[in-house]
C-alpha cells in the first residue's frame, strides 16, 4: 500500500511540475503575444477624402431647427459621426461619444450624421435623448465621404481639412482618430510603421 501511495506522490509531483511548465510556456507566449500586437485604431477605407484633403463644405439643417456648417473653417474642429437607427454599435457608442464631446469642448463640434427615413430618425433621436447633439440627415454628406459601413466617423480640423477617419467599433477607435491628429499621421497604424 505504501507502494502504490509513493507512486501516485511521485506521479503527482510530475503533473504539477508539468502543469507549472506549461503554464510558464503559455505566459511567455501571452507576453510576446502582446508586444506584437499593436493597438488598433479606426480601420480606414480607401474612399472618400483623404487625410490631408479640403472637406467637402456643407450647411444643413439639423432636426431640431439650427443649421450646422461642415468642412467651413471655424474656431473648432469636427467630428462628424455617422449613425443609423438600426446599428447597435452606434447606439453602444453615444455615451462614449458625450463624453468626448464633453472631455473635448473646447476645441471639437460632435456633429451625429445620417440619411434614410427622416420620420424613422426624429424618432430615434427622441429615444436615445440625442437633443445634446447636432443631429443631420443628409445623403449627400455621406455619399461625400464614401461612407458605406457603420459606425464611421471623420476628424475634420479648424481649417476645414480632414485629419483622419475610419470605421469605429469601439472607444479606442474612437480616440484614435484625436491621437492620429495629434500625431499629425493619418492613422495609428501609419504611425507605428514609420516609427518601427
Amino acid at each position: 500500500m505504501t507502494q502504490a501511495l509513493t507512486i501516485s506522490i511521485i506521479f503527482l509531483w510530475i503533473v504539477i511540475i508539468g502543469l507549472a511548465i506549461a503554464i510558464f510556456a503559455l505566459a511567455r507566449q501571452i507576453g510576446i503575444l502582446y508586444e506584437r500586437v499593436a493597438p488598433m485604431g479606426a480601420l480606414i477605407l480607401d474612399d472618400g477624402p483623404s487625410a490631408g484633403e479640403q472637406a467637402p463644405v456643407f450647411n444643413l439643417a439639423a432636426i431640431g431647427g439650427d443649421r450646422v456648417n461642415i468642412g467651413s473653417p471655424s474656431s473648432k474642429g469636427e467630428l462628424i459621426f455617422f449613425i443609423s437607427p438600426t446599428c447597435p454599435v452606434c447606439k453602444k457608442l453615444i455615451p462614449i461619444l458625450r463624453m468626448l464631446r464633453d472631455k473635448e469642448r473646447e476645441s471639437l463640434n460632435v456633429i451625429l450624421a445620417s440619411d434614410g427615413d427622416e420620420l424613422r430618425q426624429k424618432k430615434f433621436y427622441e429615444k436615445a435623448q440625442l437633443q445634446d447633439f447636432p443631429y443631420v440627415i443628409s445623403t449627400d454628406l455621406g455619399m461625400s465621404f464614401k461612407v458605406s459601413k457603420l459606425p464611421y466617423a471623420v476628424l475634420i480640423d479648424e481649417k476645414g481639412v480632414v485629419r483622419s477617419k475610419g470605421l469605429i467599433n469601439n472607444r479606442e477607435q474612437l480616440e484614435s482618430l484625436l491621437m492620429a491628429k495629434d500625431l499629425e499621421v493619418e492613422s495609428i497604424q501609419e504611425y507605428l510603421q514609420s516609427s518601427s
